[in-house]
């Protein structure tokens, strides 16, 4: 029996200006395309404001050996935003893996092939989830932009200039292909050219899930999330209502975070802090068969002084900075959405 695995894709958060905040790539899971042969027995996650580490247990329950490409794509960049806001990505911005990605099979290193993929995305909805599911990732315009000559780069300085480089030509196949758009100079501005496309990471390998047997996989990566300045007064405005209902702020999360924020010092009314938003998808386990069986969730907060908030039942702390929340027979309902707020660094 062949399947294909495919991790369902998390869009990044839309960054902020580049003196408030930074943009960042959301975390994926990893799922199966529609399976009644194979299981998820048991799924131990763990997320931090720097890692991302799953170990999974899967069982085939069936007769038959069960092979297919596990596909793990990481959410499409857009070239574009990154020249107007800080963005959480390493100093190399054109080494292929961004994400440092691992993965072993029953304990041993797994080798992975990494593809870079140039994507035009679909249209932006403001109205959609943090975590919202795509079934494609967009137009796969690689193949274009090698036959022009542009660089599949993340560097928007780089892609940029590699445009205003094309012949006429070649400019007008680029807008034709929906790659670019151009402006001539004008009111003492340069001419510009405006990047359209968007990079993605798919890593992926073949795997088989041998007939009635269990299979350990894990992966870990960098987590790479966006963030930025937090402004927070208790009780909280009507502007931050949405981000209270997103991350389940209650009015002892709410007073935590007021405190642990307050610089009185600086004569500000309002605490101000950095914030990251870490959004990870776990519906993607509903593609297996049945549900998972033991589903255990670490969260790192990074630091004690740091507050951390999610929607989820169950919490228990663990240590200064760990709380784990645990589940049996786990189908889950909603995606993670996790708020961590730390306090301004001081000199």
């Amino acid at each position: 029996m062949r399947l294909v695995l495919v991790p369902a894709l998390c869009l990044f958060l839309t960054p902020a200006h580049a003196n408030d905040g930074f943009g960042g790539i959301a975390a994926t899971g990893l799922t199966f395309g529609q399976t009644e042969a194979v299981t998820m027995a048991e799924e131990e996650l763990f997320i931090s404001p720097d890692t991302i580490r799953v170990d999974y247990v899967f069982r085939n329950d069936s007769t038959q050996d069960v092979t297919g490409e596990v596909i793990f794509p990481m959410p499409p960049i857009p070239v574009e935003a990154t020249a107007y806001s800080d963005w959480n990505l390493p100093e190399d911005r054109d080494a292929a893996d961004l994400v440092d990605f691992r993965a072993t099979v029953d304990g041993r290193d797994q080798p992975v092939t990494l593809d870079r993929i140039a994507v035009i995305e679909p249209s932006w909805d403001e109205n959609a989830p943090l975590s919202r599911q795509y079934d494609t990732p967009g137009t796969d315009v690689t193949a274009e932009l090698a036959a022009l000559g542009l660089p599949l780069t993340v560097d928007h300085d780089k892609a940029a200039a590699a445009l205003l480089a094309l012949s006429p030509e070649r400019r007008g196949q680029a807008v034709a292909a929906g790659l670019a758009e151009f402006y001539p100079a004008a009111d003492g501005m340069p001419e510009q050219a405006v990047v359209l496309w968007s990079v993605l990471a798919r890593y992926h390998w073949t795997q088989t899930f041998p007939a009635g047997q269990e299979l350990r996989i894990s992966h870990s990566y960098r987590n790479r999330p966006p963030g930025g300045i937090f402004v927070w007064s208790h009780p909280a405005p009507d502007y931050m209502q949405d981000v209270t209902a997103r991350y389940c702020i209650d009015e002892g999360t709410s007073k935590a975070i007021a405190k642990r924020l307050a610089n009185p010092q600086a004569g500000e009314e309002d605490a101000v802090g950095m914030a990251y938003y870490i959004s990870y998808v776990l519906r993607t386990a509903n593609s297996w068969a049945g549900p998972i069986g033991r589903f255990r969730l670490t969260l790192d907060k990074g630091a004690a002084e740091n507050v951390i908030s999610l929607c989820a039942e169950g919490v228990e702390k663990t240590g200064p900075t760990t709380f784990v929340v645990e589940k049996t027979d786990y189908s889950p309902e909603r995606d993670l959405e996790i708020l961590i707020v730390a306090p301004m660094a001081t000199e």
